[in-house]
């Protein structure tokens, strides 16, 4: 019992000895490397250890190494980086280890010129082209003796008749002109200067009013051959097209000023397209324009921009554009509703993907690569956005390398190394 009350003082001096050992080895293996200034969560920046094994307490992840910032050593054989933005602080380089790249993900792309598209895709409405529809009113009072069209939307063929009308004014009128062709004959004739001269003055002054009454040249000509005056005057359709309204039906006296026929050629239309008001300053007149129509899936309509409205709607802050359209089948129909898309060539120059940006509402951001791990945040200045790409405007230069993905981590890396001070 003895000997046992003895071995006690001597096993307990035998374990402190060893705790203290190991506590001291311990010690030694969690030495922090000189060149690191503590240790931290990528995911809480706030948390601050001087222990290389620690974990987050908040989120219980490996803490990672803040190292120690050294004073920039400058070299004048380097190549100079793209100057900042003025009024902002240049970012400085941190290190990822490219392993740590690899476990989350990053990927780059180098930067080149690419020719840029723009389109712009608007909504229009098809209407007739004004200049080629044509409208038929009364000249002449009379009666509608007979119909060649009976219905709207009836093609008709250039010098295909449309009505006929019966006026006895017009019959007096070219008995008139008969007798004074006769006459200027009988002038001529006998010798009669005089008689001639004033002869032909009231035979031209008869042809003018004939015309006045939409009878065509070729009409008086036949008229003057056959000296036999006609009862009806016969209107014929001045292009190929189709009726689009009849406002008059057979047997019907009409007045002068009448409306009778409207005949429309729509070989060629007009589509009118709203346009923003931060658009309308790149159309021009003449560019091409691609029109579609649901009612014939793809099937493209070559126009070209012929009008800008300089009149902008004060509720919707849109621009109206005329847009002349081919369509030789008649496809496109008044009142349709068409897509418009303009497509123009916006030139060449440098590109960043879309992805590499980070916009932060102050600046614009990207991670250029250095190599070996090493990242530099920059500010840059992108123009307009072309698909997946930025214009480049500042800040970038060809053939750099810019990190496309991982993006966040990447920056959670940059403030925990205090790279982004000023972000």
């Amino acid at each position: 019992m003895k000997n046992t009350i003895l071995l006690i003082p001597v096993l307990m001096s035998v374990i402190a000895v060893t705790l203290i050992a190991t506590a001291c080895n311990k010690q030694v293996a969690s030495t922090k490397p000189d060149d690191v200034d503590y240790y931290t969560c990528t995911m809480h920046p706030s948390v601050r250890s001087q222990d290389p094994d620690g974990k987050c307490p908040i989120c219980s992840m490996n803490l990672v190494p803040v190292k120690k910032k050294i004073a920039p050593t400058t070299n004048s054989t380097d190549t100079a980086s793209p100057a900042p933005i003025a009024g902002d602080e240049k970012p400085s380089e941190f290190t990822v280890p490219v392993s740590r790249q690899q476990q989350i993900g990053v990927t780059y792309a180098t930067l080149g010129k690419r020719p840029f598209w723009h389109t712009i895709r608007s909504v229009g409405m098809v209407a007739f082209d004004e200049q080629r529809h044509w409208g038929y009113v009364a000249r002449v009072d009379g009666y509608v003796r007979q119909l060649s069209v009976f219905s709207r939307g009836e093609r008709v063929e250039k010098n295909a008749p449309l009505l006929t009308i019966y006026s006895p004014d017009l019959l007096t009128t070219q008995n008139e002109f008969v007798d004074l062709l006769r006459v200027r004959d009988e002038a001529r004739d006998n010798g009669s200067k005089p008689v001639l001269e004033s002869t032909e003055r009231l035979i031209a002054s008869g042809r003018e009013r004939l015309r006045l009454w939409n009878i065509s040249d070729q009409q008086i000509a036949e008229l003057e051959k056959t000296r036999k005056p006609r009862e009806t005057l016969t209107l014929y359709s001045p292009f190929k097209g189709l009726v689009q309204e009849i406002a008059v039906s057979q047997g019907r006296r009409v007045m002068t000023g009448d409306r009778l026929v409207d005949i429309a050629d729509l070989s060629v239309v007009w589509v009118w397209a709203e346009f923003y008001q931060d658009e309308l300053p790149m159309l021009t007149k003449g560019l091409p324009v691609s029109v579609t129509s649901s009612s014939y899936p793809g099937e493209t309509f070559d126009g070209r921009i012929s009008v800008i409205d300089p009149f902008m709607n004060e509720a919707l802050r849109t621009g109206r554009v005329r847009i002349d359209v081919t369509n030789a089948d008649f496809k496109l129909r008044p009142n349709m509703y068409v897509n418009a898309d303009v497509t123009m060539d916006m030139g060449e120059s440098v590109a960043v993907p879309v992805s590499a940006v980070l916009p932060t509402g102050k600046h614009n951001i990207v991670f250029v690569s250095k190599g070996e791990g090493r990242l530099e945040p920059r500010y840059i200045e992108v123009g307009r956005k072309y698909g997946d790409y930025y214009e480049v405007r500042a800040g970038l230069q060809e053939k750099e390398r810019v990190v496309t993905s991982a993006n966040f981590l990447i920056d959670a890396e940059a403030k925990v190394q205090g790279a982004l001070a000023s972000w």
